[in-house]
């Protein structure tokens, strides 16, 4: 079939993976940081109060209280590559490129921030992606989470003539791939410590409780992934939730309590893992590696490490493969 001459050019047909993380601001400062918590604070999926009375309370308590102090803790695990949160998720995007063939378009969004879940969806449509596996890289579900990320990508659907096909990456909380891989990395970097824990604590990002009792299913894909992983080590884990937000009750017990009580206990040395990250963070490197060694030095503790999540390190790049091209049976 011989095409128009005024036809408009049509790209070779592509799959895309768009690898999708929580966000982030655009830079260290006040400004960008008020921007960054404006968008994901406003989500009705993080804050579930009625915007009538949730509004005001953020337009003029938070915005104009938090952004400073939060600016300066990313400006304390901020480096030349930017926030560690984009750099890690391109730098696992682009060590996909190429995974699943020269017909797979890999590339990574953010929910809030940039670069944004419509424009890379977009990116992608032009490109000639006919059919697109959307990956929010969260191997836990919760509806802050894993769902608002679909549900932005669906907004976006929603405004496409001609949108292409879609399949979206399902929790993996207890999956043998990904338990094996944290496996790997925690067992490789408790061996390159120069002592050995009387404990190993794993932290996991907190929800308010009504979460739970409204039929969200993080919480017990939480617990799940560490008793997994503390079986494939052979020793336990205990479970804290960290990053505690508002009056409301949270899932606990609460990681920053949890640090200050540990030498009371006689547990004098500890290392942290955070397998609900796919990806080092503010809330792993700044939250954790600082301010949790702070407390827990400050009350009595003589040794503590954190250990660094999956990222784009080799057994967290082979683990992302497995998922995905499982995910991508049929299209490829």
């Amino acid at each position: 079939m011989v095409t128009p001459a005024d036809h408009p050019p049509i790209p070779p047909r592509k799959v895309g993976v768009l690898l999708i993380n929580l966000g982030t601001p655009d830079a260290p400062d006040a400004k960008s940081v008020k921007r960054y918590l404006g968008e994901f604070l406003s989500d009705r999926r993080v804050v579930e109060i009625p915007p009538i009375a949730w509004q005001p309370i953020l337009r003029g308590i938070i915005l104009n209280t938090r952004p400073k102090k939060s600016a300066h803790a990313y400006s304390q695990v901020w480096s030349k590559d930017g926030s560690p949160l984009a750099a890690i998720t391109r730098a696992q995007s682009d060590a996909l490129q190429g995974a699943f063939g020269e017909g797979v378009m890999v590339d990574w969004a953010m929910r809030y921030g940039n670069p944004s879940i419509p424009t890379r969806l977009q990116a992608m449509k032009d490109a000639g992606c006919e059919r697109i596996l959307i990956a929010p890289l969260y191997p836990q579900y919760c509806a802050a989470t894993t769902a608002t990320a679909n549900d932005k990508a669906f907004a976006h659907l929603a405004t496409m003539r001609w949108q292409p096909a879609i399949r979206t990456l399902p929790p993996y909380h207890d999956d043998p791939t990904y338990i094996a891989a944290l496996t790997t990395s925690v067992e490789t970097q408790l061996a390159a410590l120069d002592f050995e824990p009387d404990l190993l604590l794993a932290t996991f990002h907190g929800m308010p409780q009504r979460t739970l009792a409204l039929g969200d299913p993080y919480h017990c894909h939480c617990q799940k992934t560490a008793r997994l992983l503390g079986e494939a080590l052979g020793r336990p884990l205990r479970v804290a939730f960290q990053s505690r937000f508002g009056p409301a009750k949270w899932l606990g017990p609460a990681t920053d309590t949890t640090l200050e009580g540990l030498p009371g206990e006689g547990v004098k040395k500890v290392a942290l893992v955070a397998p609900g990250f796919s990806s080092d963070c503010l809330e792993t490197l700044e939250e954790i590696a600082i301010r949790g060694r702070e407390s827990f030095i400050g009350a009595g503790g003589t040794h503590f490490a954190y250990l660094n999540c999956l990222n784009a390190d080799p057994p967290g790049v082979a683990m992302l493969q497995s998922l995905l091209r499982r995910e991508l049976a049929g299209w490829l």
